[in-house]
């Protein structure tokens, strides 16, 4: 054989060899490649650092502060009411007007008893003078610290959180004094009415002239209970009157919640039909009720009552008995490191999480602070800019490679 041919053949199988140990080798390495642990893939957030607040969620309604139900003053006939809900009314204004039907029989029952009511108006009036008065000192006192705080604040001399609480016993005191300015003309109202009551109870068979009962404020009608002609009672409820601008809101907390809730917290109300209105609490009911909750399980709820903040013009279609959320804010802080709160899970009697550090989850045990449903803050245990594990699986454990999703 030709030895150049000879020398081709040689090379031509050592090739074959050479092409076959490498696909062999290609080979071996998928399959190891194959059985190789892969990177588990996991949802990765950043641990931030920014602004928290805590807040309370909880639905309420609006309802008007101030307002009155007239009543029937005496046992008489009463001429049909012509006033719907939502008319203007004026104070002085007549709104039912009622004739006396007392039989002669009854006439000295009927004096004993429109006496009677004439001397208890004339103690509540009395009492009301009394409530301006303490009602009006606190005012001065607020103003007058109101006056003073400013002042310091304008030379540094005192703090922000000083001059907002001033603000806010200055913004209490002037609701307080208006309300029991309300009511003091309610009281004087009603001694006119117990008066004009005692004036038409007839003598000796004579008939009186029939009785305007006037409004004692200015708003409007907010329900009609009693609309129709016919003969009422005294003390019969006729239609109800208030100022829809004067609203607050009502709040009814769980008693564990309402322990963190402090009078002046700040309040975002929203999902009643319109823009985020702010409010203030204005204050937290000291006595708690009983109710069912949706799963029928009693609970032991407190009343929180809000005031409106927000310009009349943002919240001019909210009304009486209209839902709202509310959010009552008990805690809120500037640099807090935070993280959600689906990264986070029980170890022992702590909590833990997994951060990522060179594609390798480390189990990391962490001291919480403040939480809400979604975000929890940090106080030992991870820094900013640092990445974490969120709905971590039981594949995830100390040391496994993850990669991000």
């Amino acid at each position: 054989m030709d030895p150049k041919r000879a020398r081709r053949i040689a090379l031509y199988r050592w090739l074959k060899r050479i092409l076959y140990g490498i696909a062999g080798l290609g080979l071996v390495g998928a399959l190891v490649f194959a059985w190789l642990p892969k990177p588990i893939p996991v949802e990765v957030a950043v641990v931030e650092r920014g602004s928290l607040r805590v807040t309370v969620d909880e639905d309420g309604q609006a309802r008007i502060k101030d307002r009155y139900v007239v009543s029937a003053p005496l046992f008489g006939s009463l001429a049909r009411i012509e006033l719907e809900p939502g008319d203007s009314v004026t104070q002085g204004q007549v709104l039912a007007r009622i004739a006396p039907v007392q039989p002669a029989l009854l006439d000295t029952q009927a004096r004993a008893s429109a006496e009677a009511r004439l001397a208890q108006t004339l103690a509540a009036q009395r009492q009301s003078e009394v409530q301006i008065e303490r009602a009006q000192t606190s005012f001065d006192a607020a103003r007058s610290d109101l006056v003073r705080v400013r002042q310091l604040f304008a030379h540094d001399a005192s703090s922000r959180q000083a001059l907002e609480q001033a603000e806010l016993a200055d913004r209490r005191t002037t609701a307080e004094l208006s309300s029991q300015k309300f009511a003091s003309r309610v009281a004087k109202f009603e001694v006119e009415m117990a008066r004009a009551a005692l004036l038409r109870v007839p003598r000796s068979g004579k008939t009186s002239p029939p009785l305007e009962v006037p409004s004692p404020v200015s708003g409007r009608a907010l329900k009609v209970m009693h609309k129709s002609e016919g003969v009422v009672q005294a003390g019969t409820q006729l239609l109800e009157v208030g100022d829809p601008a004067a609203l607050e809101v009502v709040v009814d907390v769980l008693t564990s919640d309402a322990a963190r809730i402090a009078a002046g917290a700040e309040v975002s109300l929203d999902r009643w039909g319109g823009p985020p209105i702010e409010g203030r609490v204005r204050r937290v009911e000291p006595s708690a009720f009983t109710r069912l909750s949706a799963l029928g399980v009693e609970e032991q709820r407190v009343n929180v009552l809000i005031d409106l903040t927000s310009p009349r013009e943002q919240w001019s279609s909210l009304g009486d008995g209209y839902r709202v959320e509310a959010h009552i804010v008990v805690w809120k802080g500037i640099d807090v490191i935070q993280v959600p709160a689906s990264a986070l899970f029980r170890q022992g009697d702590g909590w833990a999480l997994f951060r990522i550090e060179g594609g390798v989850a480390l189990l990391t045990p962490v001291e919480l602070g403040q939480r809400t449903m979604r975000e929890v803050q940090i106080l030992k245990g991870l820094q900013g800019g640092e990445r974490i594990i969120v709905h971590p699986s039981d594949k995830v454990a100390e040391r496994v490679k993850v990669a991000a999703k």
